[in-house]
């Protein structure tokens, strides 16, 4: 049980601490792996950047996905061509969905980093950070959109996560880190006393309060 996303964070990067000297990138998921990767950004005093993930939802079933669209230096779709094939989805659809999507996560990338391009994965360790998985969808989107940007090496870490989901990733990143494997899983927030819902004001509050002490 972890008191709150921040010392989940403080306690996830001790175990992230021999990936210091190679001087990796850490990635967010956020909203809500962003107080995760903070702690863990500043223990391995690493550059801390946002991977922006949106759901594609299904035409009339919103909820369902049919995949994904990840931002970076080069936006990535991951598609679930079993349920796209499953409801004979169209392919103008999809462009549609895929457009929007990315007119969404630029407008988000732009409110929380202003005119900061992301940083480059290429040829650097990138270590994702989200404060627990579930399914491990989105997780595997990021994982899929740091290898086509050319990542050297791809670690996730996450507080707590079913060991299914963590096989399934181990499958696609170089190494899996997980504090908490609990069986059975219930939630994520169930390994938190503190778990609020996170806002786009926090966002910008953490990045800022960042930005400020790396420019001191």
């Amino acid at each position: 049980m972890f008191r709150d996303r921040r010392e989940a964070g403080r306690q996830l990067a001790e175990k992230l601490l021999s990936f210091a000297k190679a001087e990796p990138i850490v990635y967010a998921l956020p909203r809500g792996g962003l107080p995760v990767a903070d702690e863990v950004a500043k223990r391995l005093d690493a550059p801390l950047d946002l991977i922006l993930v949106r759901k594609l939802g299904a035409p009339g079933h919103e909820e369902l996905a049919i995949g994904a669209l990840v931002d970076g230096g080069a936006p990535t779709t991951i598609l679930h061509q079993d349920v796209i094939a499953e409801l004979n989805v169209p392919d103008a659809y999809i462009q549609s969905v895929e457009t929007d999507a990315l007119a969404e996560i630029e407008r988000r990338r732009k409110l929380y980093m202003k005119d900061q391009p992301p940083l480059p994965a290429k040829d650097r360790i990138a270590i994702i950070v989200d404060d627990g998985l579930a399914t491990g969808a989105t997780m595997e989107a990021a994982v899929a959109a740091m290898r086509k940007a050319g990542a050297a090496q791809i670690i996730v870490a996450v507080p707590v996560a079913p060991r299914d989901t963590i096989e399934k990733l181990e499958k696609i990143a170089d190494d899996v880190i997980a504090l908490e494997t609990p069986y059975p899983f219930w939630s994520v927030g169930s390994w938190y006393q503190s778990f609020p819902q996170l806002t786009d004001e926090d966002v910008i509050e953490t990045l800022a309060r960042r930005h400020a002490e790396d420019a001191s």
